[in-house]
């Protein structure tokens, strides 16, 4: 039974709001000053609160939106008042309320908000609570030099507005990174937007980005919002930024520079207000040099640089990685735990992990699965993971000499061979192969299809 506080002066109005509320099958509490509903929240978090704007005493409305939103973030705030302005609806929204009712109140407006403002409320919890059996709960596991420095960069940097380029090999959290800044910003109960730059038709890019009016083009058979827009107020991640083409990074320096977009088919600008947050886990400063990547988008995007450690560079992680992993897993399966021994700790920290901290959740998942109540050991660590330097056979390169060879079945061989390399060399990752071997994901999904390559 979801629980409402109402704080409001007027008794009439605690009276008759909470009747409605009551014959709706809700528990209410009432105050009837601010600093009493303060106290009424701290002694049993409510699922949702209705505060009048306009109470007497030493804290008025705003002052206790904010020591609730302070004490409660998740908690759904809905203001109400017969004498505010623009200007306090405005303020009562920017400090978190997620409504604003003017009064007389009406039952079908009353009961409206508090559906809405519950459904915001449950996704919310649910957001949280995916993201935690995804390890993107907030804290960073590890205590190693690299780790807390990161924690500290991201302390300093999360509260501005700033622009900022987080650099990292594939696998290294560089999207938690991304949240973690966004978690500690002021934006934080604004919109978290991510786009895969590397999963984007380069025909499809300023679509995808900026959005199209209905009948902008073949197959636009109805108005698309794009992530900019989506993004508004809060903060955009455009992840493997580095894979846009040259184009597509025009057209998104454009939207960086004057602050506005305009969607394909749309005769007028959109004013947006974003934060960018851009990742990548190529050497832009190179593809620069060589001309892949624009300068000027550069120089936009790095304004704070933010570098995240591969995993091989902090081997003291592993085991509370290993832990952490081992038990988001058992909370997943609901399986037995397996008993890792230290032998088998050691040889997963004595691994390269060129997938770093992804690769080595994956084989943890494996091994609890394979191992669920049972004893891990190193040799069971070594069947599951190759020795350092080593990797799958892969095929020899084709006998162009053959006489019984025609040249496409040659060129597909070569072909063939290059993509199996790269997706060795990228522990499947079709993103990071696409990087190694200068193309878009797209076209490298293409390809395999076509040569009847599998990966993920």
């Amino acid at each position: 039974m979801p629980s409402v506080l109402i704080v409001d002066d007027e008794a009439n109005v605690r009276r008759m709001v909470g009747a409605l509320l009551a014959g709706e099958g809700f528990e209410v509490r009432d105050a009837g000053d601010g600093a009493t509903g303060v106290v009424r929240a701290e002694e049993s978090e409510p699922d949702l609160v209705l505060l009048d704007l306009m109470i007497p005493g030493a804290l008025d409305g705003m002052a206790v939106l904010e020591r609730l939103r302070k004490k409660f973030p998740d908690l759904p705030v809905i203001m109400m008042s017969g004498r505010a302005g623009l200007a306090d609806a405005v303020k009562a929204t920017r400090l978190g309320a997620v409504n604003f009712l003017e009064k007389p109140l009406t039952p079908e407006g009353v009961l409206l908000a508090i559906t809405s403002a519950l459904e915001l409320r449950i996704a919310r919890r649910e957001r949280t609570a995916l993201r935690a059996d995804l390890g993107l709960g907030g804290d960073f596991v590890g205590e190693s030099p690299a780790m807390h420095e990161l924690r500290d960069l991201i302390a300093r940097v999360a509260p501005t507005d700033s622009r900022v380029l987080i650099t990292g090999e594939s696998g290294t959290g560089k999207e938690l990174v991304a949240a973690a800044i966004h978690a500690g910003s002021p934006r934080r109960e604004r919109p978290f937007v991510r786009v895969n730059c590397a999963a984007i038709p380069r025909d499809l890019v300023e679509s995808e980005m900026f959005g199209h009016e209905r009948g902008a083009f073949t197959g636009a058979t109805e108005r698309r919002i794009g992530r900019f827009e989506l993004a508004h107020t809060g903060t955009l991640l455009l992840d493997e930024v580095g894979d846009l083409g040259a184009e597509a990074q025009a057209k998104l320096l454009r939207a960086i520079e004057a602050k506005e977009i305009e969607r394909v088919g749309g005769g007028k600008p959109i004013r947006i207000d974003v934060r960018i947050v851009a990742a990548t886990n190529r050497d832009l400063t190179r593809a620069v040099r060589e001309g892949i990547f624009r300068e000027d988008l550069y120089f936009r995007l790095n304004v704070l640089p933010v570098a995240v450690s591969p995993l091989r560079e902090r081997p003291g992680d592993v085991p509370l990685l290993v832990r952490h992993f081992a038990e988001l897993q058992k909370r997943r399966s609901g399986q037995l735990a397996p008993v890792w021994t230290a032998d088998a700790v050691q040889a997963l920290a004595r691994h390269r992990w060129p997938g770093n901290v992804r690769e080595l959740a994956n084989i943890v998942e494996r091994l609890s699965i394979l191992f669920a109540g049972r004893e891990i050991s190193a040799a069971d660590v070594a069947g599951v993971i190759p020795p350092n330097g080593d990797g799958p056979s892969l095929p020899s390169l084709p006998d162009a000499s053959s006489p019984n060879a025609p040249l496409s079945d040659a060129l597909d061989d070569f072909e063939r061979l290059l993509i199996t390399r790269a997706l060795s060399s990228s522990q499947g990752v079709v993103a990071e192969a696409a990087r190694r071997l200068r193309t878009d994901r797209p076209n490298l999904y293409r390809r395999m299809k076509r040569l009847g390559i599998i990966g993920s």
